[in-house]
């Protein structure tokens, strides 16, 4: 008991080893499938209300009331001790543009073109890049690369800005709102399954191990009928 009273509730008492991180997709509904027909609105509604819930919290609005602007292209280092509850940096939906789902509120799900949010698990004190920002890219996992002819990246080329980073743990970093980078499939071959392996890069990013699915990466598929 004596011991346990040493450890902090904000912070791992040893963070000298810190794991890479591993990714997750939204929206999640029904496992790594994301499959639906354009011309059946009840296939894909459960995916835009689900975007849609997912995004509640990073309305502008919201992100406005609760935490700051910070300066991008550096660490949003805090000082203070562990208990001192730390700023947040405002991430925007809007900054999604074309996904955001802002002007337009199904996510490209009506046209065959949807919008994928791709987010890092959140590790306290890990600095991704070692100072140069991670990007994602997609491919096609397995089969015919043509199936995948285009994919768009928000914000900018598809970066997790420095700014958001380190994270400082859930007691103090209250209102902390992990970035997102949206990828918008504008060019998908209809009536196929289609294997996608969307992956970070960047300094000490591990994506790669096979034995690992999340870690650095993510596998889906898109299966888009008419």
């Amino acid at each position: 008991y004596v011991m346990l009273l040493t450890l902090s509730p904000n912070t791992p008492r040893f963070q000298d080893r810190v794991s890479p991180p591993g990714v997750m997709i939204r929206p999640y509904l029904n496992g790594f499938t994301i499959a639906f027909n354009v011309s059946q609105p009840n296939t894909w509604q459960p995916y835009v209300d689900s975007m849609h819930d997912f995004l509640a919290a990073y309305d502008d609005k919201v992100q406005e009331e609760k935490n700051i602007k910070c300066v991008p292209g550096q660490y949003f280092i805090q000082g203070g001790n562990d208990r001192e509850e730390k700023k947040a940096c405002q991430f925007k939906r809007s900054l999604l543009q074309n996904c955001s789902g802002i002007e337009d509120p199904m996510f490209g799900y009506s046209k065959g073109q949807p919008c994928i949010l791709l987010k890092m698990n959140r590790i306290i004190g890990y600095r991704p890049g070692v100072g140069v920002p991670v990007n994602v890219d997609c491919k096609v996992q397995k089969g015919n690369e043509s199936h995948l002819r285009s994919v768009d990246f928000y914000p900018g080329n598809g970066t997790f800005d420095l700014m958001y980073y380190p994270y400082y743990g859930k007691f103090t970093h209250v209102n902390y709102t992990s970035p997102l980078v949206a990828m918008h499939f504008t060019n998908v071959q209809k009536n196929y399954l289609v294997p996608i392996q969307c992956s970070l890069n960047g300094k000490g990013i591990i994506n790669n191990l096979n034995s690992d699915r999340f870690l650095g990466r993510i596998i889906f598929t898109l299966s888009i009928g008419k």
